[in-house]
């Protein structure tokens, strides 16, 4: 879901490059990988340019298990914006 979200964000500006073994980029405990799930909470900036403007995007990309609330609700009050 949101890990996977944030990795086709990263591929489509350019931050990464598409394809080239990028599966779940920004998991990098192997635990994540194994389980398929956040345990971490990872950033990421990203530059994005859309119709002549360049615009500076921070991603969080947070667990999504409710253990895990506390951690979440920290990250979200550092942002000016989130999508869930």
């Amino acid at each position: 879901g949101k890990s996977t979200l944030a990795d086709r964000l990263l591929e489509m500006t350019g931050t990464i490059v598409k394809g080239a073994n990028n599966a779940q980029y920004l998991d990098k405990l192997q635990v994540e990988r194994d389980r398929g799930i956040t345990v971490k909470a990872q950033t990421a900036t990203l530059l994005h340019r859309h119709q002549g403007g360049n615009y500076l995007l921070n991603l969080i990309d947070t667990p999504g298990h409710v253990d895990f609330s506390y951690e979440v609700s920290r990250s979200l009050a550092a942002c000016q914006g989130a999508l869930l």
